[in-house]
């Protein structure tokens, strides 16, 4: 073979290799990114198929059509404080309040909170912007997620609709898990979601879609505490019963003058059956903390959200909670300043 030959075959032999080296790079698959703390917080109004409402079934324990009024085809219900609300104005939305704060991070272990709002509110104009629960939620340091439901409409209305179905809270929880997902942007963080346990924190009217999770939500097994804001204004034996079958979880009652008779009679109710109660805050919430605190009467129903015995009442809550911190070696939060 002459060198000229030679030189022809090395040449094209070196060709092919470069070419077969490029071709089993374009074949191998990408390597995947790690999952990491969230870069920029992320807050949508997203649909639900299981949602509080509509709601077609009947009124417990009355066992009356919720719809109980007519005009054409139109269909309302009749609320004891506010009239008759119609559902295609107040009884119709689907919409809940999802929220994951910068840092978020599905490699560690992570809580959902799960915000039942009060009457005559909407999940943007007063969850969102009024009460600042999303804030309150990022500051406390947890590596937490927010969950909000929409109830009635900017109504006098505390109805729970579907949540007073048996099940019906635990197959929300499972819906959420997936739009969290949806939302954080990669399916590898469901697993986090699906395992996370649950906080739920009812405000004022709020009280009502607790007490029915409790009582008939299927969903103990997922639930780490409870926390009740200037409630509850009724159904205390389905709070009453709750704690007192000591499940793993803490319960803590913060109210004002508006509900310090409902207050007053549910730690009643407890004592009697045997429970200890604190009356002022542990220093942790840990299953089986049981405690109920009282602000002064000057503080305003209305304002509890953000200026209770402290500002941010929640945020001084979550803070609490132990094992969620969403960075390693970090203090759940900020303190929180004492309502002067």
């Amino acid at each position: 073979m002459t060198d000229e030959r030679a030189t022809s075959f090395q040449f094209a032999a070196l060709v092919a290799a470069a070419l077969s080296l490029h071709g089993s790079a374009a074949a191998a698959p990408a390597a995947k990114r790690e999952l990491a703390p969230l870069a920029t917080a992320k807050t949508a109004l997203v649909p639900f198929e299981v949602s509080p409402f509509p709601y077609r079934g009947e009124v417990p324990p009355t066992n009356q059509p919720f719809l109980d009024v007519s005009e054409g085809e139109r269909r309302g219900h009749t609320s004891a404080r506010g009239g008759i609300y119609w559902e295609d104005e107040t009884y119709s939305d689907r919409h809940v309040l999802l929220f994951i704060p910068k840092g978020f991070d599905p490699r560690r272990p992570a809580l959902i909170v799960v915000f039942l709002h009060g009457n005559e509110a909407t999940l943007a104009r007063d969850v969102r912007n009024r009460q600042q629960v999303p804030r309150q939620l990022a500051e406390s340091g947890l590596n937490a997620v927010l969950v909000a439901p929409q109830f009635a409409v900017n109504a006098l209305d505390s109805s729970a609709g579907r949540f007073w179905e048996p099940g019906v809270f635990k197959q929300f929880l499972a819906e959420a898990d997936g739009r969290l997902t949806q939302l954080y942007g990669d399916e590898r963080a469901r697993t986090a979601f699906a395992a996370a346990p649950v906080v739920v924190a009812a405000y004022s009217g709020g009280y009502q879609p607790a007490a029915f999770i409790l009582a008939v939500g299927d969903a103990d097994e997922r639930l780490r505490g409870v926390i009740l804001l200037d409630a509850p204004y009724g159904q205390l034996d389905k709070f009453a019963d709750w704690v007192a079958k000591r499940p793993p979880a803490f319960f803590i009652s913060a109210f004002g003058k508006a509900a310090r008779e409902e207050n007053t009679t549910l730690q009643r109710m407890l004592r009697e059956r045997g429970l200890l109660l604190q009356n002022k805050l542990p220093a942790r919430l840990v299953p089986g903390s049981i405690a109920f605190v009282a602000a002064d009467d000057e503080v305003k129903h209305d304002d509890f959200m953000t200026a209770a015995w402290v500002d941010d009442p929640l945020k001084f809550l979550l803070r609490r909670i132990p094992g969620f911190p969403r960075t390693a070696g970090a203090a759940a939060g900020t303190p929180a300043t004492k309502k002067k």
